[in-house]
């Protein structure tokens, strides 16, 4: 039996729900919108009209839009999580870290809709908390956050944190205490210990992280559909509102199309500049370790 048999259901689901959906996408980019056909694509005469359209200034604001939420949440991640995940991984007893990970984890057993819809509450004007702020003296008068892009950026963050703490938590379980505690016995500081030997070992952990969240902040559409109105909308909403709205699933699945490329570039470039970082680091370690002529 060969060895890549094992892994057929896997390649065969891979194939059939992934590669397949966005091979149609592809093809109906292509297409002219007839709403004649019970799928509204013409095919008879492929055209780049989709993409003309598609490169209009709405779409690069959107887009704009789009990038500048996704990248500031993941950041935001990365900010909250980290500490969070270290505290569970080194500064929790063993018994413990199952309690404070179910409660990372227990978020995730609602709907991703309802969790949305419930920041509609605490955000609105006349909610809970806008009363409470006023009768703190913390301001004026009702918050002002519903219907703008900062209501779906800190639900985006709540959101998606979860997928960020989990992978950091992972990589910083298996760092070996052996190691930090050969860093402090050497001299080293806390500082430089966590620079020099948590963070880098925590580097999968975090690229795991920024992937599990960056991507499919780039393609929500629900936050923005609920929290973010004409002020924070989205590219994953406006692609909605294409398929469903407008029923023009050609020019929808150009813009869909554009994203992804638009995600795959952001991200290669991403890799290359860690990559350049790292090399770099190491040219320089190389240079100051390595003996200099004419010297004992």
């Amino acid at each position: 039996m060969p060895k890549w048999i094992l892994a057929a259901p896997s390649i065969f689901w891979y194939l059939a729900f992934f590669v397949v959906p966005i091979a149609f996408i592809v093809i109906y980019s292509f297409g002219l919108k007839d709403n004649t056909q019970r799928i509204p694509v013409d095919l008879s005469h492929p055209t780049l009209q989709n993409y003309r359209d598609a490169f209009s200034d709405t779409f690069f604001t959107t887009f704009k839009a789009t990038i500048r939420i996704a990248i500031l949440a993941t950041v935001l991640t990365v900010l909250i999580g980290f500490p969070v995940s270290y505290f569970i991984a080194f500064k929790v007893r063993e018994r413990w870290r199952a309690v404070l990970l179910a409660l990372v984890i227990v978020p995730s057993f609602t709907s991703f809709l309802i969790r949305t819809v419930a920041w509609r509450i605490p955000l609105a004007p006349k909610g809970t908390l806008s009363t409470w702020l006023q009768d703190w003296g913390v301001i004026d008068g009702p918050i002002r956050l519903l219907e703008t892009r900062t209501a779906v950026q800190i639900a985006i963050v709540y959101n998606y944190l979860g997928f960020m703490i989990l992978p950091l938590f992972v990589a910083l379980d298996r760092i070996e205490g052996v190691l930090r505690e050969a860093s402090k016995d050497l001299g080293a500081g806390r500082i430089r210990t966590f620079m020099q030997v948590t963070l880098p070992l925590a580097g999968p952990g975090i690229a795991a992280g920024i992937l599990l969240t960056f991507i499919p902040m780039c393609g929500d559409y629900v936050t923005a559909t609920v929290l973010g109105g004409a002020k924070g909308n989205m590219i994953g909403a406006m692609i909605d509102s294409e398929f469903k709205g407008a029923q023009n699933w050609p020019r929808g699945s150009a813009i869909a199309v554009l994203m992804i490329l638009a995600v795959l570039l952001i991200l290669g470039v991403s890799a290359l500049l860690v990559l350049g970082v790292q090399r770099g680091l190491r040219w320089r370690r190389r240079i100051v370790l390595e003996p200099q002529p004419g010297l004992p």
